[in-house]
């Protein structure tokens, strides 16, 4: 038998007829009249046709949605201009139209090729319904989750709530860290520290509740006694120590709410410009009434004046530190506080003469319900120091101090200026 090159050209076509036509991928042949010249099998069945001379001849358009015609029009004689190996659509959303007029999203990737007939362009044609399927799946699943995590954030402006909350998390941690074999050490290591923390709050809140609530039983029960209008002054000692004593109960109270705040991250930044010596003159002015006898606040500051912070989360911080230095330091003590402003930083001082830290107490100074060993007997929560390194890092300051037992406790505050 002679094969000659047309024999030879048939089988090639043949060859390439299957190759076209058995493709698992629908495929168009498109000229420079965005003409369609070709149409394989499986482009057919996606699109609803059941012979090719149903698309041939006809333009692109027919399987591409109305509303879209004008813009394809514009995106295809700029790809006929400089044509090239590309997807089609890249950062859009591609659909096309069945013959029935149903639309559904496809993928398309382009090429081309030059002939003695002309330019074509090749499409190739993915269905990719279930995809959109799962990544809407997906979004439905992610709002969800979202709408449900916006219930827990509500719970949580709620204290009673918000406890119960964090016992059921706590709870369900336990018990998932309980099933994995692998994190037992990691959970274990956890329920001793969540352990050490409870009792620390328990000694800690059975302290601090106990004494002012016994001041106001036993001041509310003498009060009732002194009938006599000559007794005014013995009602008036009692309803102060009352009063007193329900301001140490807020002041815990809006301890525990602003841990709780800052854990949710509910407390936000708000800088604004405002004079700082004029602003500590007045803190250490407010905080000298509450100055034990003969002891003395005094202020200095260096530099500019004007300076740009959050002076709502300052005000907590620098109040803080000097109740701190007020309550640790002895009658007729020293407290100085002192503020410098440079080109680069904002530095802040302050310093008593108080009964100072320990070395071993240094190393949990900031953390939550920590008390120093010679601090027991003073009154206070073991939060304070904790609620202010967290203010002073949402303005992304840094604190340091240093201290001595007996010779006082030095802070130092510093922030960068951008």
């Amino acid at each position: 038998m002679i094969i000659t090159p047309a024999h030879i050209l048939l089988k090639e076509k043949e060859k390439f007829e299957a190759l076209f036509q058995y493709a698992s991928m629908g495929i168009l042949v498109v000229n420079d009249k965005s003409e369609i010249m070709m149409a394989n099998n499986f482009v057919l069945s996606q699109f609803g046709y059941s012979s090719a001379s149903e698309l041939v001849g006809k333009k692109i358009d027919v399987l591409i949605p109305q509303r879209y015609h004008h813009a394809h029009t514009g995106h295809m004689a700029k790809y006929n201009h400089k044509p090239e190996r590309r997807p089609m659509g890249i950062g859009k959303d591609l659909y096309g139209i069945k013959k029935d007029g149903t639309e559904f999203p496809v993928e398309i990737s382009l090429s081309h090729y030059g002939a003695d007939e002309g330019s074509f362009a090749i499409a190739f044609v993915s269905d990719i319904t279930r995809r959109k399927e799962i990544e809407n799946a997906v979004l439905q699943q992610k709002e969800e989750l979202a709408q449900i995590n916006l219930k827990i954030e509500e719970l949580n402006d709620d204290l009673e709530q918000k406890v119960e909350l964090r016992t059921k998390q706590l709870k369900e941690t336990l018990v998932q860290l309980e099933e994995s074999k692998e994190d037992l050490t990691k959970a274990l290591s956890k329920e001793k520290e969540l352990s050490d923390l409870k009792s620390r709050f328990v000694s800690m809140a059975s302290h601090e509740f106990r004494t002012p609530l016994s001041t106001i039983l036993s001041s509310a029960s003498l009060v009732a006694k002194y009938t006599e209008t000559a007794q005014q002054e013995n009602r008036d000692k009692h309803i102060q120590r009352i009063k007193s004593s329900v301001n140490s109960l807020t002041d815990l109270l809006n301890e525990f709410l602003s841990i709780g705040k800052i854990e949710d991250g509910k407390i936000t930044t708000h800088y604004t410009e405002f004079n700082l010596k004029a602003f500590l003159e007045n803190l250490c002015a407010e905080m000298q009434h509450l100055a034990k006898p003969g002891q003395q606040i005094e202020y200095t500051h260096t530099g500019d004046e004007l300076i740009t912070l959050d002076p709502n989360l300052l005000r907590n911080v620098i109040l803080n530190l000097l109740s701190n230095a007020i309550k640790f330091s002895p009658e007729k003590g020293l407290i100085l506080i002192s503020s410098t402003v440079t080109k680069k930083d904002i530095t802040l001082r302050v310093k008593d003469s108080g009964i100072g830290i320990s070395k071993e107490d240094q190393e949990h100074l900031f953390e939550r319900f920590f008390r120093g060993a010679n601090a027991s007997n003073i009154q206070g929560t073991g939060l304070g120091l904790h609620i202010v390194s967290k203010y002073i890092e949402l303005m992304d300051g840094q604190i340091s101090y240093t201290s001595e037992l007996e010779k006082g406790t030095e802070f130092n505050i510093k922030f960068t200026i951008a």
